[in-house]
């Protein structure tokens, strides 16, 4: 690893787990303070009291460097990097008290992710990856299951807050149940690829997302050997397919893109 991965990857670890310890002390008390997309995607005053801190830190350690980050950070910067950050993934699950949120830290120059870290406070577990070193949950390397034959794909997919956006991923669920052993919607995209990354699940599928949900993850997924393609790719918001090699053509074949 680079002198400058090694520092931008440290980076992003003391970032992502400074939001996740912030959040995971004040679960207990949160309320919905607003909604975004629809009256059903809520967002909380810890989501920007998560995206303050990282963006903090990173103006601190990193002034140079631009931010894009979900709950409406927009900074440019003059580095060649830029930051993109989810400051809380799964606000559904965390608003309920629930499990399946996390933290998503990833930094980006103008080839792609250059390192991510996604970061599971209730789990207690860290995911991170450099562009060529490999992906890891702490100090375990981690590799994706492969090969998997689609029959028993165990599937990770999500959906959107938008009414007929759901509609379509209805259907494209309707065709991917029957041909695979079952799916999983924990209701985290970058929790769902980083369980892609530890072999919990053999592939990772939706249709629509925005950049933050799946930059750290997916170059975490990558890093553990999955084939990371776009869905939808005309569209601004497209998908993600992310699965070993073997499953990825079968899944590809499924989704019909």
């Amino acid at each position: 690893m680079g002198e400058i991965a090694a520092e931008l990857l440290r980076t992003a670890l003391l970032a992502g787990e400074a939001a996740g310890r912030q959040l995971r002390a004040r679960q207990a008390g949160v309320r919905q303070a607003a909604t975004k997309s629809s009256p059903t995607d809520p967002v909380t005053e810890a989501d920007h009291a998560a995206e303050r801190t990282v963006v903090n830190l990173l103006r601190r350690w990193r002034p140079e460097d631009a931010v894009l980050a979900e709950e409406g950070t927009l900074l440019a910067g003059t580095s060649g990097y830029r930051w993109v950050i989810d400051p809380l993934d799964g606000t559904v699950n965390y608003l309920y008290q629930r499990a399946g949120w996390a933290v998503s830290v990833a930094v980006e120059d103008a080839d792609g992710a250059v390192a991510g870290v996604v970061v599971d406070p209730v789990l207690g577990e860290t995911f991170h990856a450099v562009r060529g070193g490999g992906a890891f949950l702490g100090e375990r390397r981690l590799r994706v299951n492969d090969p998997v034959p689609l029959e028993r794909a165990l599937v990770g997919t999500g959906f959107s807050y938008h009414p007929r956006s759901r509609e379509r991923q209805a259907r494209l669920v309707t065709g991917l149940l029957p041909a695979v052993r079952d799916i999983r919607r924990t209701g985290t995209c970058a929790g769902d690829l980083c369980a892609l990354a530890a072999g919990r699940v053999d592939a990772f599928l939706e249709d629509e997302l925005s950049h933050w949900d799946w930059a750290a993850g997916a170059l975490i997924a990558a890093e553990a050997g999955a084939v990371v393609s776009t869905l939808r790719p005309a569209e601004e918001r497209h998908g993600l397919l992310a699965a070993g090699p073997a499953l990825h053509t079968g899944l590809r074949e499924l989704a019909g893109d």
